[in-house]
């Protein structure tokens, strides 16, 4: 599991970090002791840094910099201070990306995968699909949106990887009952139709309204 430290003095926007963190799969910490971060550093050995520049004591440039003496570990600038020679700083510090604040919650997500990917290819463990902000993540079978989970069972998943598979194009019932197949329940065309109908009410009850399109007598479709 990928341990992510957060650096932020706001506890509310680093406990909502930690927590859409936590959604995905991703083990996160985050510093209490804004006087002495390196020690904690070296103890929780992250694979990636969320530092934000305003901080207790000294800044996350300082934190940067004494980060960079001992770790080439990834290193994200979270911060409102987002003008240009803010960002040049971060970077020259040694940092590996800048978002700025006020973020949304999936952007971060994105880019923190995208980050661990490139760094430990992460991309091959947790494949994650995205459709209007909903994100499926096919290493744990779980669907986040808006920061909230929502439970899936094995047939709802298997339904939903397939659309956002085959995203703007239409999957025939058949294509989709061989896909519910690879389970250990039979699977009729009703059973289809009793699953499809779950899986709306949990995706409309999530803000996700309309998220499936039905192509009648074709089949069903995302776009």
């Amino acid at each position: 599991m990928y341990r992510i430290l957060i650096i932020e003095d706001d506890e509310t926007i680093a406990h909502e970090i930690k927590k859409q963190l936590q959604l995905w799969g991703l083990e996160a910490e985050c510093v209490k002791d804004f006087r002495n971060i390196m020690p904690f550093f070296t103890q929780y050995d992250p694979h990636l840094v969320l530092l934000d520049i305003s901080l207790p004591f000294f800044n996350g440039y300082h934190w940067c910099s004494e980060i960079r003496k001992v770790s080439k570990v990834p290193v994200i600038f979270i911060s409102s201070a987002s003008d240009n020679m803010n960002i040049v700083m971060a970077v020259n510090m040694g940092a590996d990306d800048f978002i700025a604040k006020p973020f949304d919650q999936n952007i971060l997500i994105a880019k923190i995968q995208a980050m661990l990917r490139r760094t430990y290819d992460f991309a091959k463990a947790v494949p994650v699909l995205e459709h209007r902000g909903a994100l499926l993540n096919t290493g744990d079978n779980t669907l986040a949106f808006e920061g909230r989970s929502i439970e899936l069972t094995k047939n709802e998943y298997r339904i939903l990887l397939a659309l956002m598979e085959s995203k703007g194009k239409i999957v025939s019932r058949e294509k989709l009952m061989e896909r519910l197949w690879e389970t250990d329940s039979f699977v009729d065309d009703n059973t289809l139709t009793v699953n499809i109908n779950r899986l709306r009410k949990k995706l409309d009850a999530a803000g996700l309204v309309d998220f499936i399109t039905t192509k009648i007598g074709v089949g069903y479709l995302i776009k």
